[in-house]
């Protein structure tokens, strides 16, 4: 088998522990949505920049991991549009009067004043990248929380729509990547998480979250293989039998 990301942070006792047990892939159903989280300005800023110049003027920047992911999530995108599954963009909340969940966490913390420029970039922070912005027809959902679930119509619009798998792709994985995750599988759909689709700020964080949802909540598959999923599945639209999964890893 190939490589994963995470096997270099493995122990020996880990990767005997792995051997020795049986892993069951959660595998995707016949119904997929692309679930795309917080792909917003303020973790991208207005160019690709090193970690510490960028947090200078945009503290969320998650530096070239998100710079580096964009293009796969394009091309992820653009082939959820052109064989029509729903797709669903989540962006934080903004403008409500309340403050964001990271900020209700930090409730002691003396919030600065900030300047003209400061106040403008807060302003945009939550805008969706123009590479990826949502098109006709496809829902934005503004959450106050690290998963997409939490206070949201979210659920109610997938029974609506009647999917049972969600492709996720998105930011930051240690963080609401893997809380979305953790709730679309308490949720009961097939979480399928597409590895070069997804980034953290922290690389050992962004390993080691993506291990733990393979063994848990979801798979972490390759682009590859979600698009050639994604043709096969719109191809078939049959409910008799789930698609076969070609070059997992």
């Amino acid at each position: 088998m190939a490589e994963r990301v995470w096997d270099r942070f493995l122990t020996e006792e880990d990767k005997a522990h792995l051997a020795a047990s049986t892993h069951r892939p959660v595998n995707p159903g016949t119904r997929p949505a692309l679930l795309l989280i917080d792909l917003y300005r303020g973790v991208f800023g207005e160019e690709p920049l090193p970690l510490i110049e960028g947090i200078k003027k945009w503290p969320g920047y998650c530096g070239m991991p998100a710079w580096n992911a964009l293009p796969h999530i394009q091309t992820l995108l653009a082939t959820a549009r052109e064989v029509g599954i729903p797709v669903i963009h989540i962006t934080g909340l903004a403008g409500a009067g309340m403050p964001g969940w990271s900020e209700a966490a930090k409730r002691d913390w003396v919030r600065q004043e900030f300047g003209p420029a400061t106040t403008e970039r807060e302003a945009r922070r939550f805008e969706i990248m123009p590479q990826i912005a949502p098109i006709d027809g496809e829902v934005v959902l503004r959450k106050a929380s690290p998963s997409a679930f939490w206070g949201t119509p979210l659920v109610g619009q997938l029974n609506f729509l009647d999917v049972d798998t969600l492709i996720v792709a998105g930011e930051s994985t240690s963080g609401c990547v893997r809380a979305s995750v953790v709730d679309g599988c308490t949720n009961r759909f097939r979480m399928q998480v597409v590895e070069e689709c997804v980034f953290d700020r922290h690389f050992t964080a962004h390993a080691m979250n993506l291990f733990d949802l393979n063994q848990k909540y979801a798979d972490v598959i390759a682009l590859e293989t979600a698009l050639a999923y994604l043709r096969k599945v719109t191809s078939t639209r049959s409910d008799a039998a789930t698609p076969e999964l070609v070059g997992a890893r």
